[in-house]
Protein backbone atom coordinates (compact mmCIF):
# COMPACT_ATOMS: atom_id res chain seq x y z
CA UNK A 1 0.00 0.00 0.00
CA UNK A 2 2.68 2.81 0.92
CA UNK A 3 4.69 1.35 -2.46
CA UNK A 4 1.03 2.55 -4.33
CA UNK A 5 0.74 5.76 -2.70
CA UNK A 6 4.32 6.64 -3.44
CA UNK A 7 3.93 5.24 -7.08
CA UNK A 8 0.83 6.57 -7.96
CA UNK A 9 0.94 10.67 -6.38
CA UNK A 10 4.50 10.65 -6.98
CA UNK A 11 3.65 13.94 -8.98
CA UNK A 12 1.98 15.75 -6.03
CA UNK A 13 5.13 14.39 -3.55
CA UNK A 14 7.71 16.05 -5.98
CA UNK A 15 5.66 19.09 -6.00
CA UNK A 16 5.08 19.17 -2.30
CA UNK A 17 9.20 18.37 -1.80
CA UNK A 18 10.10 21.18 -4.33
CA UNK A 19 8.05 23.80 -2.11
CA UNK A 20 9.64 22.53 1.34
CA UNK A 21 12.96 23.15 -0.28
CA UNK A 22 12.18 26.72 -1.84
CA UNK A 23 10.76 27.91 1.84
CA UNK A 24 13.36 26.15 3.28
CA UNK A 25 16.14 28.22 1.27
CA UNK A 26 14.40 31.30 1.71
CA UNK A 27 14.35 31.12 5.60
CA UNK A 28 17.97 29.39 5.85
CA UNK A 29 19.83 31.17 3.60
CA UNK A 30 20.53 33.74 1.54
CA UNK A 31 20.93 33.36 -2.39
CA UNK A 32 20.67 36.04 -4.79
CA UNK A 33 17.86 35.89 -6.81
CA UNK A 34 19.65 34.72 -9.89
CA UNK A 35 20.93 31.65 -8.16
CA UNK A 36 17.57 31.44 -6.54
CA UNK A 37 15.93 31.10 -10.28
CA UNK A 38 18.67 28.77 -11.61
CA UNK A 39 18.16 26.26 -8.53
CA UNK A 40 14.28 26.32 -8.92
CA UNK A 41 14.65 25.88 -12.44
CA UNK A 42 16.66 23.00 -12.26
CA UNK A 43 13.53 21.03 -9.93
CA UNK A 44 11.44 22.15 -12.18
CA UNK A 45 12.78 20.37 -14.87
CA UNK A 46 13.48 17.37 -12.34
CA UNK A 47 10.16 17.18 -12.02
CA UNK A 48 9.31 17.22 -15.34
CA UNK A 49 11.16 14.63 -16.31
CA UNK A 50 10.50 12.47 -13.72
CA UNK A 51 6.64 13.20 -14.76
CA UNK A 52 7.41 10.68 -17.75
CA UNK A 53 9.20 7.61 -15.92
CA UNK A 54 7.74 5.15 -13.65
CA UNK A 55 3.57 5.69 -13.57
CA UNK A 56 1.33 3.38 -12.77
CA UNK A 57 -2.67 3.37 -13.16
CA UNK A 58 -4.58 2.97 -10.12
CA UNK A 59 -6.81 4.30 -6.96
CA UNK A 60 -6.12 5.67 -3.41
CA UNK A 61 -7.65 6.64 -0.41
CA UNK A 62 -11.62 4.76 -0.96
CA UNK A 63 -11.32 5.80 -5.09
CA UNK A 64 -11.22 9.96 -4.19
CA UNK A 65 -8.22 9.84 -5.98
CA UNK A 66 -6.96 8.11 -9.36
CA UNK A 67 -4.53 8.14 -11.94
CA UNK A 68 -3.87 6.78 -15.38
CA UNK A 69 -1.90 7.99 -18.81
CA UNK A 70 -3.80 10.25 -19.75
CA UNK A 71 -3.94 12.11 -16.68
CA UNK A 72 -0.04 11.79 -15.80
CA UNK A 73 -0.33 13.22 -19.64
CA UNK A 74 -2.31 15.95 -18.85
CA UNK A 75 0.28 16.75 -15.70
CA UNK A 76 2.79 16.41 -17.18
CA UNK A 77 1.82 19.50 -20.30
CA UNK A 78 1.33 21.68 -17.23
CA UNK A 79 4.45 20.83 -15.70
CA UNK A 80 5.80 21.67 -19.07
CA UNK A 81 3.83 24.85 -19.02
CA UNK A 82 5.06 26.09 -15.31
CA UNK A 83 8.88 25.35 -16.60
CA UNK A 84 8.40 28.03 -19.79
CA UNK A 85 6.70 30.23 -17.88
CA UNK A 86 9.75 30.43 -14.91
CA UNK A 87 12.20 30.97 -18.00
CA UNK A 88 10.06 33.55 -19.50
CA UNK A 89 9.89 35.60 -16.38
CA UNK A 90 13.73 35.49 -15.89
CA UNK A 91 14.34 39.15 -16.78
CA UNK A 92 11.26 40.15 -14.87
CA UNK A 93 12.08 38.49 -11.24
CA UNK A 94 15.70 38.82 -11.54
CA UNK A 95 15.25 42.51 -9.84
CA UNK A 96 12.03 41.65 -7.81
CA UNK A 97 12.53 41.45 -4.12
CA UNK A 98 10.17 38.37 -3.72
CA UNK A 99 11.21 35.34 -5.94
CA UNK A 100 11.25 32.99 -3.15
CA UNK A 101 7.44 33.43 -2.61
CA UNK A 102 6.65 33.96 -6.35
CA UNK A 103 7.37 30.23 -7.11
CA UNK A 104 6.30 28.58 -3.74
CA UNK A 105 2.60 30.61 -4.73
CA UNK A 106 3.33 29.24 -8.45
CA UNK A 107 3.75 25.60 -7.29
CA UNK A 108 0.86 25.17 -4.75
CA UNK A 109 -1.29 26.20 -7.48
CA UNK A 110 0.34 23.91 -9.26
CA UNK A 111 -0.23 21.43 -6.43
CA UNK A 112 -3.99 22.34 -6.12
CA UNK A 113 -4.10 21.47 -9.95
CA UNK A 114 -2.69 18.28 -9.93
CA UNK A 115 -4.76 16.95 -7.34
CA UNK A 116 -8.43 18.59 -9.06
CA UNK A 117 -7.25 16.72 -12.03
CA UNK A 118 -6.93 13.51 -10.10
CA UNK A 119 -10.00 13.87 -8.26
CA UNK A 120 -12.38 10.96 -8.33
CA UNK A 121 -14.63 12.95 -5.38
CA UNK A 122 -16.16 16.06 -6.29
CA UNK A 123 -15.15 17.30 -2.13
CA UNK A 124 -10.95 16.67 -3.44
CA UNK A 125 -12.11 18.34 -6.85
CA UNK A 126 -13.38 21.48 -4.86
CA UNK A 127 -10.22 21.14 -2.75
CA UNK A 128 -7.75 21.22 -5.25
CA UNK A 129 -9.20 24.07 -6.93
CA UNK A 130 -9.39 26.45 -4.20
CA UNK A 131 -5.78 25.41 -3.69
CA UNK A 132 -4.75 26.06 -7.45
CA UNK A 133 -6.76 29.61 -7.23
CA UNK A 134 -6.59 31.14 -3.86
CA UNK A 135 -2.46 31.84 -4.30
CA UNK A 136 -3.48 33.37 -8.07
CA UNK A 137 -4.70 36.66 -6.45
CA UNK A 138 -1.49 37.06 -4.71
CA UNK A 139 0.50 36.30 -7.50
CA UNK A 140 -1.90 38.95 -10.06
CA UNK A 141 -0.73 41.32 -7.18
CA UNK A 142 2.61 40.92 -7.01
CA UNK A 143 3.26 44.11 -8.75
CA UNK A 144 3.47 45.55 -5.24
CA UNK A 145 3.63 49.47 -6.79
CA UNK A 146 1.37 49.15 -9.24
CA UNK A 147 -2.92 49.92 -8.88
CA UNK A 148 -3.51 48.09 -11.31
CA UNK A 149 -2.08 45.32 -10.21
CA UNK A 150 -4.01 45.78 -6.82
CA UNK A 151 -6.84 46.22 -8.84
CA UNK A 152 -6.58 42.87 -10.95
CA UNK A 153 -6.04 41.25 -7.53
CA UNK A 154 -9.18 42.39 -6.23
CA UNK A 155 -11.37 41.79 -9.01
CA UNK A 156 -10.04 38.08 -9.45
CA UNK A 157 -10.86 37.71 -5.68
CA UNK A 158 -14.19 38.63 -5.54
CA UNK A 159 -14.99 36.74 -9.70
CA UNK A 160 -13.49 33.71 -8.55
CA UNK A 161 -15.34 33.61 -4.87
CA UNK A 162 -18.54 33.66 -6.80
CA UNK A 163 -17.77 31.04 -8.99
CA UNK A 164 -16.69 28.90 -6.30
CA UNK A 165 -19.93 29.90 -4.42
CA UNK A 166 -21.56 28.42 -7.19
CA UNK A 167 -19.75 25.39 -7.39
CA UNK A 168 -20.06 24.50 -3.60
CA UNK A 169 -24.37 25.27 -4.19
CA UNK A 170 -24.08 22.35 -7.20
CA UNK A 171 -21.90 20.23 -5.86
CA UNK A 172 -24.25 20.57 -2.13
CA UNK A 173 -27.57 20.04 -4.23
CA UNK A 174 -25.90 16.78 -6.00
CA UNK A 175 -25.01 15.16 -2.77
CA UNK A 176 -28.25 15.79 -1.59
CA UNK A 177 -30.00 14.46 -4.63
CA UNK A 178 -27.34 11.43 -4.93
CA UNK A 179 -26.46 10.47 -1.72
CA UNK A 180 -22.54 10.64 -2.74
CA UNK A 181 -19.87 12.20 -4.03
CA UNK A 182 -18.02 10.19 -5.59
CA UNK A 183 -17.46 10.09 -9.45
CA UNK A 184 -18.01 6.49 -10.20
CA UNK A 185 -21.08 6.38 -8.00
CA UNK A 186 -22.14 9.60 -9.13
CA UNK A 187 -22.72 8.30 -12.99
CA UNK A 188 -25.13 5.81 -11.86
CA UNK A 189 -27.17 7.90 -10.05
CA UNK A 190 -27.23 10.73 -12.53
CA UNK A 191 -30.83 11.64 -13.91
CA UNK A 192 -32.74 14.32 -15.84
CA UNK A 193 -34.57 15.35 -12.65
CA UNK A 194 -34.98 18.98 -12.35
CA UNK A 195 -32.69 19.75 -9.18
CA UNK A 196 -30.00 17.63 -10.58
CA UNK A 197 -30.20 20.09 -13.65
CA UNK A 198 -30.20 22.95 -11.84
CA UNK A 199 -27.31 21.58 -10.23
CA UNK A 200 -25.49 21.30 -12.75
CA UNK A 201 -26.24 24.72 -14.26
CA UNK A 202 -24.65 25.77 -11.81
CA UNK A 203 -21.29 23.41 -11.98
CA UNK A 204 -21.23 24.85 -15.51
CA UNK A 205 -21.91 27.98 -14.31
CA UNK A 206 -18.65 27.66 -11.60
CA UNK A 207 -16.40 25.67 -14.47
CA UNK A 208 -17.43 29.44 -16.92
CA UNK A 209 -16.08 31.49 -14.41
CA UNK A 210 -12.46 29.46 -13.89
CA UNK A 211 -12.28 29.21 -18.15
CA UNK A 212 -13.86 32.55 -19.00
CA UNK A 213 -16.83 31.57 -21.00
CA UNK A 214 -19.12 34.12 -22.08
CA UNK A 215 -21.12 35.60 -20.21
CA UNK A 216 -19.07 34.72 -17.13
CA UNK A 217 -15.87 36.34 -18.58
CA UNK A 218 -16.19 39.83 -17.37
CA UNK A 219 -13.01 39.57 -15.11
CA UNK A 220 -10.63 38.35 -17.96
CA UNK A 221 -9.65 41.53 -19.73
CA UNK A 222 -8.90 43.46 -16.41
CA UNK A 223 -6.78 41.01 -14.37
CA UNK A 224 -5.04 40.42 -17.64
CA UNK A 225 -3.89 43.74 -18.33
CA UNK A 226 -2.82 44.51 -14.32
CA UNK A 227 -1.28 41.33 -13.35
CA UNK A 228 1.98 40.97 -14.57
CA UNK A 229 2.38 39.45 -18.15
CA UNK A 230 4.35 36.35 -16.26
CA UNK A 231 1.01 35.78 -14.17
CA UNK A 232 -1.23 36.72 -17.04
CA UNK A 233 0.47 33.77 -19.06
CA UNK A 234 0.10 31.51 -16.64
CA UNK A 235 -3.83 32.46 -15.61
CA UNK A 236 -4.41 32.28 -19.79
CA UNK A 237 -2.60 28.82 -20.23
CA UNK A 238 -1.64 26.66 -17.48
CA UNK A 239 -5.01 27.57 -15.13
CA UNK A 240 -7.47 27.36 -17.73
CA UNK A 241 -5.66 24.25 -19.50
CA UNK A 242 -6.24 22.36 -15.98
CA UNK A 243 -10.10 23.61 -15.56
CA UNK A 244 -11.00 21.80 -19.19
CA UNK A 245 -8.94 18.92 -18.49
CA UNK A 246 -11.54 18.01 -15.29
CA UNK A 247 -14.29 19.75 -17.19
CA UNK A 248 -13.92 16.89 -20.14
CA UNK A 249 -13.40 14.45 -17.75
CA UNK A 250 -16.56 15.32 -15.47
CA UNK A 251 -19.08 15.77 -18.12
CA UNK A 252 -17.85 12.30 -19.97
CA UNK A 253 -18.03 10.41 -16.71
CA UNK A 254 -20.49 11.53 -14.41
CA UNK A 255 -22.62 13.53 -16.69
CA UNK A 256 -23.06 11.27 -18.79
CA UNK A 257 -26.66 10.42 -18.43
CA UNK A 258 -27.59 14.74 -18.70
CA UNK A 259 -25.08 14.40 -22.54
CA UNK A 260 -28.33 15.53 -24.88
CA UNK A 261 -29.17 18.40 -22.02
CA UNK A 262 -25.48 19.94 -21.69
CA UNK A 263 -24.77 19.88 -25.58
CA UNK A 264 -27.38 22.48 -25.64
CA UNK A 265 -25.95 24.41 -23.16
CA UNK A 266 -22.23 24.35 -24.67
CA UNK A 267 -23.94 24.81 -28.18
CA UNK A 268 -24.90 28.35 -27.16
CA UNK A 269 -22.43 28.99 -24.94
CA UNK A 270 -19.47 28.21 -27.78
CA UNK A 271 -21.07 30.15 -30.19
CA UNK A 272 -21.56 33.33 -27.79
CA UNK A 273 -17.95 32.52 -26.73
CA UNK A 274 -16.61 32.53 -30.12
CA UNK A 275 -18.38 36.07 -31.34
CA UNK A 276 -17.97 37.74 -28.22
CA UNK A 277 -14.38 37.02 -27.99
CA UNK A 278 -13.64 37.84 -31.33
CA UNK A 279 -15.60 41.14 -31.83
CA UNK A 280 -13.54 42.45 -28.91
CA UNK A 281 -10.08 41.52 -29.79
CA UNK A 282 -10.43 43.46 -32.87
CA UNK A 283 -10.97 46.77 -30.87
CA UNK A 284 -7.69 46.33 -28.12
CA UNK A 285 -5.00 47.89 -28.25
CA UNK A 286 -3.31 46.68 -25.24
CA UNK A 287 -1.68 43.17 -26.05
CA UNK A 288 -2.54 41.39 -23.12
CA UNK A 289 -6.07 42.74 -23.34
CA UNK A 290 -6.19 41.68 -26.96
CA UNK A 291 -4.65 37.86 -25.40
CA UNK A 292 -7.56 38.17 -23.21
CA UNK A 293 -10.12 38.45 -25.62
CA UNK A 294 -7.69 36.15 -28.41
CA UNK A 295 -7.93 33.48 -25.15
CA UNK A 296 -11.86 33.65 -25.10
CA UNK A 297 -12.24 33.04 -28.74
CA UNK A 298 -10.09 29.88 -28.46
CA UNK A 299 -12.24 28.03 -25.19
CA UNK A 300 -15.36 28.96 -27.32
CA UNK A 301 -13.44 26.27 -30.01
CA UNK A 302 -12.73 24.04 -27.08
CA UNK A 303 -16.29 23.98 -26.44
CA UNK A 304 -16.95 23.27 -30.00
CA UNK A 305 -14.57 20.38 -29.93
CA UNK A 306 -16.50 18.99 -26.51
CA UNK A 307 -19.62 18.52 -27.93
CA UNK A 308 -18.43 16.14 -29.60
CA UNK A 309 -18.84 13.67 -26.93
CA UNK A 310 -16.54 10.76 -28.38
CA UNK A 311 -12.46 9.75 -28.21
CA UNK A 312 -11.69 12.25 -31.00
CA UNK A 313 -13.39 15.12 -29.24
CA UNK A 314 -11.05 14.11 -25.73
CA UNK A 315 -8.02 13.68 -27.68
CA UNK A 316 -8.82 17.15 -29.62
CA UNK A 317 -9.04 19.40 -26.31
CA UNK A 318 -6.02 17.90 -24.55
CA UNK A 319 -3.89 18.05 -27.92
CA UNK A 320 -5.26 21.52 -28.20
CA UNK A 321 -4.46 22.97 -24.68
CA UNK A 322 -0.69 20.97 -25.60
CA UNK A 323 -0.71 23.05 -28.68
CA UNK A 324 -2.07 26.19 -26.98
CA UNK A 325 0.72 26.08 -24.11
CA UNK A 326 3.35 26.68 -26.75
CA UNK A 327 1.22 29.30 -28.89
CA UNK A 328 0.45 31.53 -26.16
CA UNK A 329 3.57 31.13 -24.30
CA UNK A 330 5.64 31.83 -26.82
CA UNK A 331 3.65 35.42 -27.77
CA UNK A 332 3.65 36.03 -23.56
CA UNK A 333 7.33 35.63 -23.73
CA UNK A 334 7.76 38.34 -26.27
CA UNK A 335 5.16 40.76 -24.28
CA UNK A 336 6.73 39.89 -21.20
CA UNK A 337 10.55 40.74 -21.97
CA UNK A 338 9.78 43.75 -23.90
CA UNK A 339 7.79 44.99 -21.38
CA UNK A 340 10.31 43.77 -18.70
CA UNK A 341 12.72 45.98 -20.69
CA UNK A 342 10.92 49.03 -21.79
CA UNK A 343 7.05 48.94 -20.14
CA UNK A 344 5.27 49.07 -23.70
CA UNK A 345 2.46 46.82 -24.30
CA UNK A 346 0.47 48.85 -26.65
CA UNK A 347 0.04 47.60 -30.45
CA UNK A 348 0.94 50.80 -31.84
CA UNK A 349 4.40 49.97 -30.01
CA UNK A 350 5.19 47.25 -31.93
CA UNK A 351 5.46 49.21 -35.02
CA UNK A 352 8.29 48.78 -36.83
CA UNK A 353 9.37 45.80 -34.09
CA UNK A 354 11.33 43.56 -36.98
CA UNK A 355 13.54 46.32 -38.39
CA UNK A 356 15.09 46.19 -34.29
CA UNK A 357 14.03 43.23 -33.50
CA UNK A 358 13.48 40.61 -36.40
CA UNK A 359 14.26 37.61 -33.66
CA UNK A 360 11.40 38.57 -31.56
CA UNK A 361 9.33 39.51 -33.89
CA UNK A 362 9.34 36.17 -36.22
CA UNK A 363 8.36 34.47 -32.60
CA UNK A 364 5.75 36.73 -32.49
CA UNK A 365 4.76 36.25 -35.93
CA UNK A 366 4.47 31.94 -35.17
CA UNK A 367 2.81 32.38 -31.95
CA UNK A 368 0.05 34.42 -34.02
CA UNK A 369 -0.34 32.20 -36.76
CA UNK A 370 -0.82 29.51 -34.81
CA UNK A 371 -3.11 31.34 -32.64
CA UNK A 372 -5.06 32.52 -35.77
CA UNK A 373 -5.06 28.41 -37.16
CA UNK A 374 -2.95 29.29 -40.04
CA UNK A 375 -0.90 26.07 -41.61
CA UNK A 376 0.94 24.15 -41.21
CA UNK A 377 1.32 25.50 -37.25
CA UNK A 378 0.15 23.24 -34.99
CA UNK A 379 -2.73 25.68 -34.31
CA UNK A 380 -4.29 24.94 -37.55
CA UNK A 381 -4.27 21.14 -37.01
CA UNK A 382 -5.65 21.67 -33.32
CA UNK A 383 -8.62 24.19 -34.13
CA UNK A 384 -9.03 21.54 -37.42
CA UNK A 385 -9.82 18.33 -34.84
CA UNK A 386 -11.93 20.26 -32.46
CA UNK A 387 -14.12 21.33 -35.40
CA UNK A 388 -13.69 17.95 -37.00
CA UNK A 389 -14.74 16.32 -33.35
CA UNK A 390 -17.22 18.76 -33.27
CA UNK A 391 -18.81 17.77 -36.53
CA UNK A 392 -19.75 14.01 -35.31
CA UNK A 393 -22.77 15.26 -34.14
CA UNK A 394 -23.57 16.34 -37.11
CA UNK A 395 -25.12 19.76 -36.09
CA UNK A 396 -23.16 21.72 -39.12
CA UNK A 397 -24.39 24.61 -37.88
CA UNK A 398 -22.26 24.91 -35.31
CA UNK A 399 -19.41 23.95 -37.88
CA UNK A 400 -19.79 27.19 -39.87
CA UNK A 401 -20.42 29.20 -37.17
CA UNK A 402 -17.02 28.26 -35.92
CA UNK A 403 -15.68 27.89 -39.24
CA UNK A 404 -16.52 31.83 -39.90
CA UNK A 405 -15.42 33.24 -37.21
CA UNK A 406 -12.06 31.31 -37.67
CA UNK A 407 -11.81 33.18 -40.55
CA UNK A 408 -12.69 36.19 -38.83
CA UNK A 409 -9.95 36.58 -36.33
CA UNK A 410 -7.71 36.35 -38.81
CA UNK A 411 -8.29 40.00 -39.07
CA UNK A 412 -7.35 41.06 -35.71
CA UNK A 413 -4.14 38.47 -35.30
CA UNK A 414 -2.94 39.92 -39.23
CA UNK A 415 -3.41 43.27 -37.83
CA UNK A 416 -0.50 42.73 -35.39
CA UNK A 417 1.66 40.95 -37.94
CA UNK A 418 0.92 44.23 -40.21
CA UNK A 419 1.60 46.73 -37.14
CA UNK A 420 5.41 44.12 -36.82
CA UNK A 421 6.40 44.05 -40.71
CA UNK A 422 4.95 46.91 -42.40
CA UNK A 423 3.86 49.88 -40.11
CA UNK A 424 6.62 52.53 -39.40
CA UNK A 425 7.24 53.93 -36.13
CA UNK A 426 9.19 56.92 -35.20
CA UNK A 427 10.21 56.22 -31.74
CA UNK A 428 10.13 52.14 -32.39
CA UNK A 429 11.04 49.51 -29.37
CA UNK A 430 14.72 49.35 -29.01
CA UNK A 431 16.80 46.41 -30.19
CA UNK A 432 16.57 44.04 -27.14
CA UNK A 433 18.71 41.80 -25.63
CA UNK A 434 17.21 38.59 -25.42
CA UNK A 435 18.67 36.59 -22.28
CA UNK A 436 19.57 32.77 -21.85
CA UNK A 437 16.28 32.20 -20.62
CA UNK A 438 13.62 33.60 -22.29
CA UNK A 439 16.21 32.76 -25.43
CA UNK A 440 15.63 28.59 -24.25
CA UNK A 441 11.77 29.30 -23.28
CA UNK A 442 11.24 30.83 -27.09
CA UNK A 443 12.99 27.87 -29.28
CA UNK A 444 10.69 25.62 -26.95
CA UNK A 445 7.48 27.08 -27.78
CA UNK A 446 8.43 27.54 -31.71
CA UNK A 447 9.98 23.75 -31.83
CA UNK A 448 6.31 22.55 -30.24
CA UNK A 449 4.50 24.48 -32.43
CA UNK A 450 6.07 23.19 -35.27
CA UNK A 451 6.97 19.77 -34.11
CA UNK A 452 3.30 19.10 -32.63
CA UNK A 453 1.46 20.11 -36.05
CA UNK A 454 3.80 18.30 -38.03
CA UNK A 455 4.84 15.18 -35.82
CA UNK A 456 1.63 13.19 -36.47
CA UNK A 457 2.27 10.81 -33.86
CA UNK A 458 1.80 13.54 -30.72
CA UNK A 459 -1.81 13.49 -31.49
CA UNK A 460 -2.08 9.64 -32.13
CA UNK A 461 -0.75 9.28 -28.79
CA UNK A 462 -2.88 11.41 -27.21
CA UNK A 463 -5.64 9.69 -28.76
CA UNK A 464 -5.11 6.37 -27.60
CA UNK A 465 -4.96 7.20 -24.70
CA UNK A 466 -8.02 9.54 -24.49
CA UNK A 467 -12.19 8.75 -23.09
CA UNK A 468 -15.34 9.56 -24.98
CA UNK A 469 -18.98 8.70 -24.07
Amino acid sequence: MSTDFFILMKQELIITVIIFILLLLKIGTDLSNETFMNLTNGLLLLNLVAGFVGNRSGMLFDDMFFTNPLIVLEKNILSLGTLIVSLQSADWLKKHEHVPEFYVLLLCTLLGMFFMISAGNLLLFYVGLELSGIPVAALANFDLAKKKSSEAAMKFIISSAFASGLLLFGISLVYGATGTLTFSELATHINAAPLLIFAFVLLLAGFGFKISVVPFHLWTADVYEGAPVAVTSWLSVISKGSVLFVFVSVLYTVFKPLASTWYNMLFVLSVLTILTGNLFAMRQNNLKRFLAFSSIAQIGFILVGITGSSQLASASVVYFVLVYVFSNLAAFGVVALVSAVTGREQVSDYKGFYKTNPVLSWVLTIALFSLAGVPPTAGFFGKFFLLLSGAEKGNYLLITIAALNMILSFYYYLRIVKAIFMDTNEQPIERLHIPVYPRLAMIICVTGIIVTGLAGYVYDYIHSLSIGL
